[in-house]
């Protein structure tokens, strides 16, 4: 009698393990706490006006200006120079898709397409496949950098950092004990975290986040439609507010005009062939109403980011898409992983998000567009408002940036488990406090760093090596 053979193409879970402890044995996780500037560090500012080169030239003196509103806004806008610094500390090997900027402020809320609100990372520009330390030493440090923002000392700054390693730590191990199916639909549904969410909340600060939640539900193409047009000729048009808003009726002449608007005709009809066959269908029950270039971010200012507003069953009936420029990762720029040939940026940002969200925009696709500059630029295209909300960082008391970090910690590692070899990645961390502890010491000695190179962008400004737009 023939005797059936169980084919196997993937390691079992004591083989991952065991390639997680291997990967300790080799670097050490309080290897992890190692900092110091390399002797040919390249100078941040210069960094800066390097990516500059690639974008609107009128919009650079606006980037600066809100990086130079404090030390944290610094670093929201240095990914690129964080990553050259990554590129030369010690990592397990052990890979995943990285967020490329997994700062506290690129997390927070938004809508899943059944309507629910979701905690998960929200910006995927620098998405790219890299050592999965790099994502958690951005987030440490920008939990550290916050906490100086606020002024907390020490030891409340320590227990912050820890509390998001910990988070990071647990959650890994947690999720390397699931199912596929079960770590695949594993989400932060808000409703659900609600009452943990707000147990460590004083009565005042349990209102401020019930208004967070309504604020986030009310963010829809609708309220945008209210706060964004108005009537132009007797039209419904996008209204400009300058620089930060442009209208392209403002920014080209008719005839130049007229041909930007039919390439982002072109542009959304090729991108449709990126979304699913039903949302196909819903996306061709919306004309094509109006086109501006809108600045968002801090990091991203300066990129070419265009909101479109399109109309459905009638002019009470608006979609607001943002279409906005994907450039090279600086995680590719600066280190990070092989990754297969792709169609383009604006593919690798979707492809990044799509593995890495719980669940993603309906609307979420991409498309590469020549400008009227007969340059071909990619792009990547989602809605522009569908229930976004975020916490005020710098309003937090301690024990609630701890409490912010830890969720931001646990959405991080399920995002890590969904491409990366999570039980290898668990057995790597450990249980013990040697992996929160040696994040910590790291976070301390990079926002020293942050801090000296925010004083290396004000003194570029007082020398006038760079042009600044301040309070925009």
């Amino acid at each position: 009698m023939s005797r059936s053979v169980e084919h196997r193409t993937h390691p079992t879970p004591a083989e991952r393990a065991e390639v997680g402890k291997t990967a300790r044995e080799a670097t050490p996780v309080e290897e992890n706490a190692q900092f110091q500037p390399a002797a040919d560090r390249a100078d941040p500012v210069a960094i800066l006006e390097k990516q500059a080169k690639t974008r609107v030239p009128e919009l650079v003196p606006v980037r600066y200006g809100r990086m130079l509103v404090s030390p944290f806004t610094f670093f929201r806008g240095a990914a690129a120079g964080m990553a050259a610094d990554l590129a030369g500390t010690a990592d397990s090997g052990l890979t995943v898709q990285l967020c490329g900027d997994a700062h506290l402020s690129n997390f927070g809320m938004f809508a899943s397409p059944e309507r629910s609100l979701v905690f998960d990372v929200n910006d995927f520009d620098e998405t790219h496949p890299g050592p999965w330390e790099w994502d958690v030493k951005r987030l440490a440090a920008s939990l550290e950098i916050a906490a100086r923002d606020n002024e907390f000392g020490p030891k409340k700054r320590r227990r912050a950092v820890m509390a998001a390693a910990r988070g990071y730590q647990q959650a890994m191990a947690e999720f390397a004990g699931l199912k596929q199916l079960d770590l695949w639909y594993a989400r932060a549904d808000v409703e659900e975290l609600r009452g943990t969410l707000k147990a460590g909340l004083k009565k005042a600060r349990r209102k401020t986040f019930d208004k967070a939640l309504t604020k986030a539900r009310g963010r829809t193409s609708v309220r945008a439609f209210g706060r964004l047009t108005g009537l132009v000729d007797g039209r419904r048009r996008i209204l400009p507010d300058p620089p930060l808003i442009m209208p392209v009726r403002d920014l080209l002449p008719d005839v130049e005009r007229a041909e930007l608007e039919e390439r982002f005709r072109r542009l959304l009809s090729g991108y449709r062939s990126t979304l699913q066959s039903d949302t196909r269908r819903l996306l061709d029950s919306f004309d094509f109403v109006d086109l501006a270039r809108k600045v968002v971010g801090v990091g991203s200012v300066g990129t070419r980011c265009w909101i479109v507003l399109m109309r459905g069953r009638d002019g009470d009936d608006p979609l607001f898409l943002q279409v906005k420029e994907a450039q090279r990762s600086v995680i590719a720029e600066y280190g990070g992983r092989p990754t297969p040939e792709r169609g383009g940026e604006g593919e690798r940002v979707v492809h990044g998000q799509r593995l890495m969200q719980a669940v993603s925009d309906i609307f979420l696709g991409w498309q590469s567009v020549e400008g009227i500059d007969g340059r071909l630029r990619d792009f990547y295209v989602r809605q522009l408002a569908d229930w976004k909300g975020s916490f005020v960082i710098e309003g937090l008391s301690a024990p609630e940036l701890a409490a912010y970090g830890r969720l931001c910690g646990w959405s991080l590692a399920r995002a890590h488990a969904r491409s990366g070899d999570r039980i290898a990645i668990a057995a790597y961390l450990g249980e013990g406090e040697a992996f929160p502890e040696s994040v910590a010491d790291f976070a301390a000695l990079y926002a020293d760093q942050n801090e000296r190179d925010y004083a290396a962008l004000n003194d570029a400004r007082r020398s006038g090596r760079i042009p600044v737009l301040s309070g925009l």
